[in-house]
């Protein structure tokens, strides 16, 4: 086992991570989001539009398609499809026509439309970022990380849908590797996850793993060096989308409380952290706030705290905290938290060495 290659796949950026186990060494990038990079290509483009491809974390696109279907025509293909809403009738109501997987080669063919196709890393892109590194685009594993609200039953929030997910495998066995799945076990309802392993099989790969963005965070920011030896402490990751913040006892996630970025002010972050720890915040109340809700298997108390490590693009929150917060930087990168958590945990499921995240 050697050659790695981690992906987390955010609403801002794509984090790519080589990491060689037999020499230590590791290269790494941080690009545009494919849904960025990917809704630019659509804002590019003049007349009718055929969409394919799979599910992917959909971002802005809903709104620059339903654009685009003002002046052209936009038809989008039932897998595809799925990256925008999981209601069909809302992706119709944009102004969006939605075909079968299989009338996409004749309408391709017709020469009346331009086609984009979805995925949450396109290969052809993703070979650029590695070989620019100057290595091989061949691994042994391949790891990926994404925000995966999963598909919910009739009648059921996909955020409490979500905090669900990850509570029965935090009950279960409360570990951060509980929720990294291998591409054979990745269950039907964590449809975007399940996209992401069949489009990284397709990769030169031997072994592909996929998890949850936000648990894979807290993972890698837990390994930030600052932590090491220390029994209770509390990690922040604020991204560009979500805010996720767990308390760590003697490796294992004792709870989590989930938020949106752009919903938080230092003051509401800092009460969630308090809250957290002290374990008085309420998933009902959390998920009213418009947040996806709070875990609490067990309280340590803030004044037994040891360290908060805060890392994620939107850090600067709690710049100005009255909180003893501290910036980590795990493989001496705040960008690569997601990378290191998922690393971490791919190595723990296979039980080899522990690595160095300085």
């Amino acid at each position: 086992m050697s050659r790695f290659l981690l992906l987390d796949v955010g609403a801002g950026t794509l984090d790519v991570l080589f990491y060689d186990d037999r020499s230590g060494l590791h290269y790494k990038a941080v690009v545009r989001s494919p849904v960025l990079y990917l809704a630019e290509q659509a804002q590019s483009i003049a007349g009718n539009l055929l969409i394919t491809g799979v599910e992917m974390g959909g971002g802005a696109l809903l709104d620059v398609l339903s654009r685009h279907a003002q002046k052209a025509r936009v038809v989008i293909s039932a897998s595809a499809a799925r990256t925008l809403s999981h209601n069909p009738e809302r992706i119709r109501n944009a102004g969006l026509g939605i075909i079968e997987d299989s009338q996409a080669p004749a309408i391709a063919g017709s020469g009346e439309f331009t086609s984009l196709r979805l995925c949450d890393f396109p290969r052809e892109h993703l070979e650029r970022i590695v070989t620019g590194f100057g290595v091989p685009f061949e691994f042994d594993v391949v790891g990926v990380c994404a925000q995966d609200h999963g598909l919910p039953p009739a009648g059921k929030s996909h955020l409490d849908f979500r905090h669900e997910i990850i509570k029965a495998a935090l009950d279960r066995t409360p570990s951060p590797e509980s929720l990294l799945y291998e591409k054979r076990s990745v269950p039907l309802f964590l449809n975007r996850l399940k996209s992401i392993a069949e489009t990284a099989s397709d990769l030169p790969c031997t072994e592909v793993y996929v998890m949850d963005s936000g648990i894979a965070a807290i993972l890698g920011a837990s390994m930030d060096f600052q932590l090491r030896g220390k029994r209770r402490f509390i990690v922040l990751d604020i991204a560009t989308s979500h805010t996720v913040c767990a308390a760590v006892e003697d490796n294992e996630i004792v709870g989590v409380v989930e938020h949106h970025t752009q919903d938080l002010s230092l003051e509401k972050l800092e009460s969630l952290v308090v809250g957290l720890a002290e374990g008085k915040l309420l998933h009902r109340q959390i998920l009213a706030e418009g947040g996806h809700g709070a875990y609490i298997r067990k309280a340590f108390g803030f004044e037994a705290v040891e360290l908060i490590v805060a890392t994620g693009p939107k850090r600067r929150l709690v710049e100005n905290s009255k909180l003893p917060i501290t910036f980590g930087a795990p493989l001496g990168d705040n960008m690569m938290t997601g990378t290191a958590g998922l690393l971490e945990a791919i190595k723990r499921r296979k039980g080899l060495e522990f690595s160095l995240y300085l």
